[in-house]
């Protein structure tokens, strides 16, 4: 929903400078982006250092990291095209939302605040809220569990193949924008249900899927 990498780049960057190491690039750090923010700083700093030396400089990287995103979250992000127009469709045909991120909760409730999408959501769940992240079918199964819903009529949109990974271990439909973060790689290669170009797209198809016509942008 919104273009955060800027963020991250800004944030990974102050806690790079702070161990005397040199800026990444935006491009780059967006390859790391979509497994959590354990999973980012790891990534950060095994570009200068090898396992044993990444795991003993983590906690103090990872607290500095935390520190310096608070500080820059939602000030450079953006929010994608269509997305209000998406959640708005979706909320007036009568579907539940949650917003599901491996982002820690409330880093990620901040930057739905700032962005003026909270309001829109019924749940949301960040990397913290349960104990498994995605790939892994957890945050998912809550979902259902919070909204007492079977997984068949659950719908994940998702930009990654953790996105994907979860939804298809969890048994819901997965469907998969266009842009956003997936580790560099292209998300036509991906085992989803769709491929839209917007998250007004994806609530085109799943009224479509809904009301039983044949959904316009299935993934081949």
């Amino acid at each position: 929903m919104v273009d955060t990498a800027p963020d991250f780049h800004a944030a990974i960057n102050q806690m790079r400078a702070q161990f005397g190491k040199s800026p990444l690039s935006q491009d780059l750090i967006e390859t790391f982006v979509g497994r959590g923010s354990e999973h980012l700083v790891r990534r950060a700093l095994a570009h200068d250092h090898g396992e044993i030396e990444v795991e003993a400089l983590f906690p103090a990287a990872l607290a500095a990291y935390q520190d310096a995103y608070a500080s820059v979250n939602g000030v450079l992000s953006s929010i994608y095209p269509g997305v209000r127009e998406g959640l708005a469709r979706l909320e007036h045909a009568g579907f539940k939302l949650a917003c599901v991120t491996n982002k820690p909760h409330r880093f990620a409730v901040e930057l739905l605040r700032k962005t003026e999408l909270l309001d829109a959501f019924d749940l949301v769940l960040g990397g913290d809220s349960v104990r498994q992240k995605k790939p892994d079918p957890e945050p998912f199964h809550a979902v259902c569990q919070f909204f007492a819903v079977a997984p068949a009529d659950v719908t994940a949109i998702g930009d990654s193949i953790n996105d994907v990974l979860a939804a298809r271990a969890a048994g819901c439909t997965s469907v998969t924008v266009s842009y956003g973060y997936n580790h560099g790689s292209d998300v036509r290669q991906l085992d989803t249900d769709a491929i839209v170009d917007s998250l007004l797209e994806a609530a085109v198809w799943i009224e479509g899927r809904h009301s039983g016509t044949t959904p316009a942008h299935e993934a081949s």
